[in-house]
């Protein structure tokens, strides 16, 4: 139904008849775009976006189960894990914020025989930057908002949960500050978690967010032997979700009501940027999803007759390299110059305010959008917690739960290409146990007695290095080859 109405508001709005692409509108089948006419910068990122393959996007119906269908048992304990960027806390911790963000080797990547230099190219940079960066965090308070937010979404998605029948308890992990993963691991086995959905708070995935965060997450995970043996299940993006498409475009609506004519503002989409290499080498889907998702939000836009003209555009970007384009800054600027008055910005990549819309869109963009001559500027506040983005967000949790217990068999039997750890996925640790599978992302069914494989391998080096030492003795007291004869080498000093 909503992709039906989606639809025929965009052929409501195309002139000349022209098919438009309904809600997928990422689709590779149709190149005619003519309706987006009123902006340069949305033909380019329309036909940036056209190659990628239809079935990722696409706008996912919200479907959750009733929560008495669910396979948890009453005495299993459910966890939700909400992971985000952080921020810091007072003005002393923006340089160690800085630090371990540029020590991430997902932000900063160098060739393997420079890797080494991570750490202090991060110091460098933290160095460099905290004290433009203290001003920034001082003009919103002095700290970052995002940990409060996160922690009052993770409240309100427990509240959401309750009402429809599931007990669950939330945790919050930050990348680059407190309460870091460890942190928030440490809580899970406290609490006696049994099920764990994980949740990052990025609506669309990128290798330098949601991607950093998990294979942190993964790491500190599998090097636990009590974490393993969690069933667990990661929602990586949600971009396309019908409730976070519709809480976007009502948000929007709200701040376009505010001008004498709804559908004379400009709708501008600020993204948070992204080096091209990530798009380019590395098959970052960021770019893909971000154009995606305000394809979503327009189309809902036009299915509640909004027909605004609209551009998307990417904010934040950091040293020499080429960034995302077209740039923020530049935009605004060349609307502007094209006589553009009136316009609402929109924060498309955040869910929770912080320094990036305080302070970068809030401060810098809007004097910035003052002296190129838009006189009416308005910023749509992040969802934060918004009633139907929380309510989609424990639509997402009902909706992962199940996939807890299924295992790959589906995509063996069809022929689909499937992880590396499709064994780990499809087979009981008691088989595995047999044949002496101990490391990667597996669960132990029951604990393994006497030595494992690691345990005995650091027995066996430290006999080695006693009979060297026992040798080197002997050796030097001229009696090694007596000591060898009578046994006392190997066995004896053993």
């Amino acid at each position: 139904k909503f992709q039906k109405k989606a639809a025929a508001g965009h052929r409501a709005m195309v002139p000349g008849g022209t098919s438009a692409m309904g809600v997928a509108l990422l689709l590779a089948t149709s190149t005619s775009a003519s309706w987006l006419a009123g902006s340069r910068y949305l033909r380019h990122r329309v036909r940036a976006a056209l190659p990628t393959p239809a079935m990722l996007l696409q706008v996912k119906p919200t479907n959750p189960p009733a929560a008495s269908k669910l396979p948890v048992k009453a005495q299993d304990s459910v966890g939700v894990l909400l992971l985000n960027l952080g921020g810091p806390d007072n003005l002393d911790a923006v340089e160690p914020f800085l630090y371990n963000l540029f020590a991430d080797p997902e932000i900063v990547t160098l060739p393997t025989f420079l890797q080494w230099m991570n750490k202090p190219l991060a110091w460098v940079i933290a160095t460099s930057r905290a004290p433009s960066s203290r001003e920034g965090y001082a003009s919103i308070g002095g700290s970052s908002p995002q940990l409060a937010t996160t922690l009052a979404q993770g409240r309100a998605l427990v509240d959401v949960l309750a009402r429809r029948g599931l007990k669950a308890k939330s945790y919050v992990a930050m990348r680059y500050w407190h309460p870091f993963t460890d942190e928030a691991l440490a809580q899970v086995k406290a609490d006696g978690i049994q099920r764990l959905v994980v949740l990052p708070l990025y609506p669309q995935f990128s290798i330098s967010t949601s991607g950093s965060s998990l294979r942190l997450l993964e790491r500190q995970f599998y090097q636990d032997q009590e974490l393993r043996q969690l069933k667990n299940v990661v929602i990586p993006a949600w971009y396309n979700r019908v409730g976070y498409v519709n809480s976007m475009a009502r948000l929007i609506a709200q701040k376009c009501d505010k001008f004498e004519e709804p559908s004379a503002p400009f709708i501008f989409f600020s993204a948070h940027g992204l080096p091209k290499t990530y798009i380019e080498q590395l098959g970052d889907p960021y770019k893909a999803q971000t154009e995606a998702t305000v394809e979503f939000v327009m189309a809902r836009l036009r299915s509640l007759g909004y027909s605004n003209n609209f551009t998307l555009a990417y904010q934040s970007r950091v040293g020499p390299v080429q960034w995302l384009q077209p740039y923020t800054d530049d935009v605004i600027r060349e609307l502007g110059a094209e006589g553009v008055h009136q316009m609402v910005t929109v924060p498309v990549s955040f869910v929770s305010e912080h320094i990036e819309t305080l302070e970068e869109i809030d401060m810098e963009y809007a004097e910035l959008a003052e002296d190129c001559g838009i006189t009416h500027w308005e910023r749509v506040p992040a969802l934060g917690l918004d009633e139907g983005f929380i309510e989609d967000l424990a639509s997402a949790v009902l909706e992962a739960l199940p996939s807890m217990d299924e295992r790959p068999l589906q995509e063996i039997n069809e022929g689909r290409p499937v992880s590396l750890r499709v064994v780990n996925d499809l087979v009981q640790l008691r088989s595995k146990k047999d044949i002496s599978i101990e490391y990667g992302p597996v669960r132990y069914s029951n604990p393994r007695v006497g030595f494992t494989p690691r345990a005995e391998v650091i027995n066996g080096r430290i006999a080695m290095a006693a009979i060297t030492l026992a040798s080197a003795l002997s050796y030097s007291q001229g009696t090694l080859w007596g000591d060898v004869l009578r046994g006392r080498i190997p066995y004896g000093w053993w």
